[in-house]
């Protein structure tokens, strides 16, 4: 046997080796709707921050597009993962590290635009990463802080109000009976504010439930010391 013919059967013999091994389970939990649809959620960031890097009228209304886009990916990805039972941990990972990057990437570029105080974008990151930051803690700990009503809230009020700052110029809006003109900034800066204040009083909530949780668990112990 030549040299040549080894070589091609050790090749075939790698190929049918590597047709016959089993995915990871890292890649069978990735490979499903739910998680594709995340992580074309996170795809979209660099077309949203392009189409907001000039701010004129026609490219303000396509951010506002591709920004509704994504937050109704994200409403479809969670319904058909609890659906069709596909609730992974890759999942549970990427889809609220996907909210996070793009509502982050709304509301700085909002910012550069000068469509937003500054103030309101740090008052909202800010509760982001705080909340985050106990349920990591509380997770570590064994603990389930769950989400309130104010959150889901602050969530409604800032994904509209975001949408509106992304369109930001005067329209005419037909309600079916009349036409009325929108100022579409100005919209956006009070649905952005309102969850702000929501945002404060969610993280708020938060950690009174933390330190509510951390005080019955330290009681239970001291009672089994007892």
């Amino acid at each position: 046997m030549d040299r040549a013919t080894r070589k091609q059967r050790k090749k075939e013999e790698r190929a049918k080796r590597r047709a016959s091994r089993k995915p990871s389970v890292l890649v069978q939990e990735f490979w499903n709707l739910p998680n594709m649809l995340t992580l074309g959620r996170i795809l979209l960031i660099p077309v949203f921050v392009v189409f907001t890097s000039d701010g004129d009228p026609f490219y303000s209304l396509m951010a506002a597009v591709v920004f509704a886009v994504a937050s109704i990916t994200d409403v479809v990805d969670g319904y058909l993962a609890r659906k069709w039972n596909l609730i992974t941990v890759v999942g549970k990972f990427m889809d609220p590290l996907a909210d996070k990057l793009i509502v982050m990437a709304a509301l700085v570029m909002m910012v550069r635009l000068g469509r937003i105080a500054a103030w309101v974008v740090i008052v909202l990151l800010a509760r982001e990463l705080i909340v985050s930051g106990l349920r990591t803690i509380a997770a570590s700990e064994g603990m389930v802080i769950a989400a309130g009503q104010e959150g889901k809230w602050k969530t409604s009020l800032q994904l509209v109000g975001v949408i509106s700052l992304c369109v930001h110029y005067v329209h005419p809006l037909d309600l079916g009976w009349e036409v009325v003109t929108v100022d579409y900034n100005k919209v956006g800066k009070v649905l952005v504010y309102l969850s702000g204040a929501f945002s404060v009083w969610s993280a708020v909530v938060y950690f009174r439930a933390f330190l509510s949780m951390l005080a019955r668990r330290g009681g239970g112990t001291d009672a089994q010391n007892a």
